[in-house]
Parts: structure tokens; sequence; C-alpha cells
């Protein structure tokens, strides 16, 4: 009895995202991340090449609001906003997009000691990211990575 709810609930919750995915892409947008949290908030983060606005984040809110009923989904808040300068990097093809980048690495285990690393991104091949850290490569599996985000350039 005892995981029965969480996997559900995981399932839930996998199902609300690849819906919100689908609807996002679908209007031309791509879903960064998406956050289902207490009290029914929902926050979905898009971005397109050139940038967000606030009437692109009016287009999704409007589209979602139309379609949550329809689906049944629950919730009491929705928020829609760009990822940020410090945009959260999830998928391979994130780091294939922002090569050359600087990013800011948390990862689940360590590796050489360590857990955190700050470099620059040098490309991905077969899910192991190669990081340039001070003048020296570190490759990376990108499934040991448990957060990465850019560093803005300011």
């Amino acid at each position: 009895m005892g995981f029965e709810p969480v996997f559900y609930l995981w399932a839930v919750i996998m199902d609300l995202m690849k819906l919100v995915e689908t609807t996002v892409n679908g209007l031309g947008y791509e879903l960064v991340d998406f956050e289902r949290s207490g009290r029914g908030m929902l926050r979905v983060f898009i971005d397109k090449p050139g940038g967000i606005s606030v009437d692109d984040c009016q287009v999704v809110s409007n589209q979602l609001t139309r379609l949550f009923p329809v689906e049944n989904v629950v919730y009491e808040r929705l928020e829609i906003s760009s990822p940020g300068l410090d945009r959260p990097l999830k998928k391979e093809a994130d780091f294939v997009r922002f090569a050359g980048e600087k990013v800011q690495l948390k990862l689940r285990m360590p590796l050489a000691g360590r857990k955190n690393f700050a470099g620059v991104i040098g490309g991905v091949s077969d899910g192991i990211l190669q990081l340039d850290v001070d003048g020296s490569q570190v490759a990376i599996e990108l499934s040991n990575l448990d957060k990465a985000r850019l560093v803005p350039n300011l």
C-alpha cells in the first residue's frame, strides 16, 4: 500500500506537464520549466528566440486557462513568465543551444570531491557535458546534474 499514492501523484503531474508542453509548443514557444506548488499554484516558464514579452505570457495564459477546465485540471493560480537571465538548463538540447555560455552546475553525486562547478559549456555528446573550468576540461554526465543555470552576462 505504501508507494501507490506517491506514484499516482507523480503520474498526474507528468500528464499535466505533457499537456502544458504540448500546448505551449503548439503556440510556438518552448516549455523551459513547469512547477506545481502548494495551494494550487502552477508556474509555467516559456521561451522563444528573441525572448519573451508580456504579450507572449498573455497568449499562453489565455490558452491554458481555457484548456484546463476542459481537461479537469484543478488549480487556484497560474503564472506564466520567461525563464529569466539565469535560465535553468534541463535538457541536452539546452546545453547544445547555449554552448559557449557560462553556467553554474550542482551535481547529485560528487565528481573529484566537488558537487558545484562553474564554467563555460564546451559541448555535449552522448549525454556527457564538456565544461571548461578555468582552462581545464571536465566531463560531466547529464544524468548526474541536479541543477544547471546560465550565468547572466551583465
